[in-house]
């Protein structure tokens, strides 16, 4: 199965955690900050949204960072997958 966005929807996958603190400190899981940092796993056509026309900024591959709380999570053939619109992607990672 695949994802395939809609509108100005950006599937993204989360770049796993820190496990560790700089000290070496190992983190349980419930004490690890939801990272906002992830990887663009497929992107919508963009289009007329609300009204407005989008383009599509982002591409496949990239790493982006996102709002803190944006998005849905969605569980696909055991993989974790967030669904958000484009404009909760703050910045891509170069």
């Amino acid at each position: 199965m695949k994802l395939v966005p809609l509108g100005d929807r950006v599937v993204l996958k989360q770049i796993a955690a820190e496990e560790t603190t700089k000290s070496g400190i190992i983190l349980p899981d419930q004490a690890q900050e939801k990272p906002q940092q992830a990887e663009v796993i497929a992107v919508g056509p963009g289009g007329v949204v609300d009204g407005k026309e989008i383009t599509m900024q982002v591409k496949e591959g990239q790493k982006v960072i996102y709002s803190k709380y944006a998005g849905t999570n969605v569980k696909l053939e055991n993989e974790e997958y967030i669904i958000v619109k484009q404009s909760d992607i703050l910045a891509v990672v170069e």
